[in-house]
């Protein structure tokens, strides 16, 4: 297949899935594989394509990006979103990362622990849906510190590829008393520093291995992506002031059972 139409195809699943609760790197390894699309420069390109999905969240956010970084006193009790709350949001699972990135990338990065992945999630969602009472934090600006570090805690769980970022801090926030727009706002929030920080760290280690040939295919993955991200964080948003987690953990479990019937039966 020509390059440029995986770069097309996967520039969407990357847009469409990054803040979804349905795992973006799972999608990804699925799809990929059914391209034909593996090895070291199919992992650049996933990776250098998550960085249009994160520029989409900059700039729907903007506003709150800049006002963390003004000057005002800051209330661990729920101040308007800060600084604070996003460095407690991330210190958790970039500690993990960091000490169990190369075991993480080694053994989790295929088909078979995706769809373990992609049922743990959905039965999280579920559970999380079936327990979680009114909501006493409507909006991300009334979220405390000490919410942001659990909601932290939770995302660590999305280093299983599968398991979604999205999907696992969401959870969490309504575990927590977050409504689901809250938790959904704060989830995208977080994954700016953290999927820039990650996305430049393994970029850094393999960039040598690019060509300029490659500067096409990566120009267009990034635009999709860009595009189909943003499309989809408006999307999303709209979609759960009217309804639950419930329709994408089942569509997880379809997916899990469609893809394990391809890989192993």
């Amino acid at each position: 297949m020509n390059e440029n139409i995986i770069a097309v195809i996967i520039g969407i699943v990357e847009g469409v899935t990054e803040f979804l609760p349905i795992s973006s790197t799972g999608h990804m390894i699925l799809v990929g594989s059914l391209l034909g699309f593996e090895g070291e420069k199919a992992s650049v390109f996933e990776v250098f394509i998550q960085l249009g999905a994160i520029l989409s969240v900059f700039i729907l956010y903007r506003d709150k990006f800049l006002a963390m970084f003004r000057p005002r006193a800051i209330n661990i009790y729920g101040n308007g979103l800060s600084a604070m709350h996003v460095l407690a949001g991330i210190v958790p699972v970039m500690g993990i990362a960091f000490l169990f990135h190369k075991p993480i990338k080694t053994y989790l990065f295929s088909p078979y622990t995706v769809i373990i992945g992609l049922v743990a999630g959905a039965i999280l969602m579920l559970v999380a849906e079936k327990i979680a009472k009114a909501p006493t934090t409507k909006n991300v600006d009334s979220m405390t510190v000490t919410q942001a570090f659990w909601v932290g805690l939770f995302q660590v769980l999305s280093l299983w590829p599968g398991f979604s970022r999205s999907g696992s801090t969401i959870a969490g926030g309504l575990f927590l008393g977050m409504s689901r727009t809250a938790a959904a706002e704060f989830s995208f929030i977080i994954a700016v520093p953290l999927m820039l920080a990650a996305c430049l760290y393994d970029l850094m280690k393999i960039w040598n291995q690019l060509s300029m040939d490659d500067i096409t295919m990566f120009a267009i993955g990034f635009g999709v992506a860009f595009i189909t991200a943003y499309a989809s964080i408006v999307w999303f948003l709209r979609f759960l002031n009217s309804s639950t987690l419930a329709s994408f953990a089942y569509y997880r479990f379809i997916i899990a059972g469609l893809s394990y019937y391809y890989f192993f039966m």
